[in-house]
């Protein structure tokens, strides 16, 4: 009896923790742990965020201070001017016709490049044969050299025996002066941007659409929708943040356009009269052409202003265009379909 008692009580509540007891030190590898779980995520990424701050963000701060002064390259110092570099540049007429070409460029080559990217898309979301051979044909211009495109695209636009001159005039048509008429020189340019970034674009947006869930298809289908239904109703709201960022990077890329424009004759200056004349090619004459430096940092700042802002605008339309719901509805209301038929 007395034993039953004994063991009765040393299993009672005696044995039980005391919540009022202090918490138990943890020890040294169990901290260590902790540690590991906190602060490891932070060190893997962080030589990413080292290196951007030392080849990216450096010198983005490093060019708004010299775009204050008047730099001397002799002595690699500079003058305090206040805004007047700023003030120079807006008042130049050479600024506003390349800031007029660039625009020009820029519609020509990222309106047509997003819809032709979107067909193309669209297109190899299909059940084709060889989606392999057809998906990597599109990506060949991307991985061609810029100026090997340039220097192609430039003599194919010759104004006097150029391929598309030679083919217009066995047609019976009148030859186009490309490096003489401002149009047709930023039509010329437009087409080697769309040939090099349409296919780039469009295996991103495939592989966009490619994320669709396949049961909204079907739920349409069911609903009698046709495939331009299909593709308005479901496909282009769920590319919505695909939209966005392929809008941002072609409207970065086009407002920035330097290569195709740098090549397109011997001189590399923009035309005699600045024909096509573009932003960056106008930044390059004034930081190499004429060694200054702090008007290259001026305008370099404007240009991103410039395209900071119509980013914002490019972001602010796409999402008031493209709708969030996407396919919701319309696989809510196959469902429902579905179910009544049963």
């Amino acid at each position: 009896m007395t034993t039953t008692a004994t063991r009765t009580t040393e299993s009672g509540p005696a044995d039980r923790p005391d919540p009022r007891r202090e918490p138990r030190v943890l020890s040294f590898s169990h901290k260590l742990s902790r540690w590991d779980l906190k602060v490891s995520p932070y060190l893997y990424i962080s030589p990413f965020f080292i290196l951007f701050a030392i080849v990216g963000l450096f010198p983005i701060v490093y060019t708004a201070v010299i775009s204050f002064q008047e730099w001397d390259l002799v002595r690699n110092s500079g003058t305090f001017v206040g805004f007047d570099q700023y003030i120079w540049i807006l008042s130049q007429a050479d600024f506003w016709i390349a800031l007029r070409n660039t625009f020009s460029i820029f519609l020509l080559s990222s309106v047509p490049q997003l819809i032709l990217a979107m067909f193309i898309a669209a297109m190899l979301d299909k059940n084709i044969r060889s989606k392999t051979f057809w998906r990597m044909s599109v990506l060949l211009p991307y991985v061609m050299a810029p100026v090997a495109v340039a220097l192609i695209f430039s003599n194919m636009f010759g104004d006097n025996h150029g391929l598309v001159n030679n083919i217009l005039t066995s047609i019976g048509l009148e030859p186009i002066q490309w490096h003489k008429d401002p149009f047709w020189s930023h039509v010329a340019i437009a087409t080697m941007v769309n040939f090099r970034w349409t296919g780039y674009n469009a295996l991103i947006l495939l592989a966009a659409m490619q994320a669709v869930p396949r049961e909204y298809y079907e739920a349409a289908t069911v609903d009698g929708a046709n495939a331009f239904r299909q593709f308005w109703s479901i496909t282009l709201p769920s590319l919505k943040p695909t939209l966005i960022f392929v809008i941002i990077t072609s409207t970065i890329g086009g407002l920035q356009i330097f290569d195709e424009p740098r090549m397109f004759d011997q001189t590399g200056r923009g035309g005699a009269a600045g024909q096509w004349l573009t932003i960056t090619l106008y930044l390059y004459n004034i930081g190499w052409g004429e060694f200054n430096f702090g008007r290259a940092a001026a305008l370099a700042w404007i240009l991103f202003i410039i395209i900071l802002a119509i980013g914002l605008i490019n972001l602010a339309i796409t999402r008031a265009l493209v709708r969030d719901e996407g396919g919701r509805g319309v696989i809510q209301r196959g469902r429902r379909r579905k179910g009544a038929q049963q």
